[in-house]
């Protein structure tokens, strides 16, 4: 006797494929933090300076959001983890339109949060129960 499912057949057979198709579209590429920029190079120029170690999939350079200016980091990656790890090596306190760079392996960016802010109630937490001290004269405060 056949099992029955509380899914149509098709469903399963759906579900058995998906994790198989993220372990092939995950591929081995490295990201490079690069840290110290002077404010005018591009991310063509960064591109440019790290292409000799490998073909580039992408650099960009950080932007303000409220000046337009780099802010004076960006990132490149590469699609070979070994052009990666060479071109960090070989960067890492090189010197790119009159400035020393640091260069290092991105960190995964943590999700969530968002934003800062100042947390806590409105109010500045003044006030309270007029002057009261808690536990010096008995009585519930």
């Amino acid at each position: 006797m056949a099992a029955s499912f509380p899914f149509p057949a098709h469903a399963v057979r759906e579900r058995s494929r998906r994790p198989a198709e993220k372990q092939r579209s995950k591929h081995v590429s490295k990201k490079l933090f690069v840290g110290g920029l002077a404010w005018a190079t591009t991310a063509e120029g960064l591109q440019s300076a790290f292409e000799k170690f490998g073909p580039v999939r992408e650099a960009k350079v950080i932007m303000d959001r409220d000046t337009g200016r780099s802010r004076g980091f960006g990132f490149v990656t590469y699609d070979s983890n070994d052009d990666g790890t060479k071109a960090m090596q070989e960067m890492d306190g090189a010197e790119l339109d009159g400035r020393r760079i640091r260069v290092n392996e991105a960190e995964e960016r943590q999700r969530g949060g968002g934003g800062g802010g100042r947390g806590g109630p409105p109010g500045g937490g003044r006030g309270g129960r007029g002057g009261r001290d808690r536990g010096d004269r008995g009585g519930r405060y």
